[in-house]
């Protein structure tokens, strides 16, 4: 049996510094319609398993949600399936930057 990976954290300052972060945003469609960060794609965590051809494993994602709760989950799912992850702690309850 494999021990099971951590999923690396970053902060919302550390995702609003970087300017190439390639960041997934889980959330329901009404929660995203309310304000998500710039540049998002916007894949709800129940669709992300049936989307997984619009990733590609070679790109580092930045994993976001409200809390960080769900989008721990996205990232330790695409993880196991080999993608390169991390999860935005305290999701955009967090985030004091730009949102459209």
């Amino acid at each position: 049996m494999t021990e099971k990976q951590t999923i690396r954290q970053t902060t919302p300052n550390e995702v609003e510094a970087s300017a190439d972060a390639r960041i997934i945003d889980v959330r329901e469609p009404n929660e995203t319609a309310a304000g998500h960060i710039p540049g998002a794609d916007l894949i709800p965590l129940g669709e992300l398993l049936t989307r997984l051809n619009e990733l590609n494993r070679d790109t580092e994602y930045t994993m976001v949600c409200r809390s960080g709760s769900r989008s721990g989950l996205a990232a330790e799912w695409l993880q196991e399936r080999g993608y390169r992850v991390k999860n935005m702690q305290g999701g955009m309850l967090e985030w004091s930057g730009k949102t459209k």
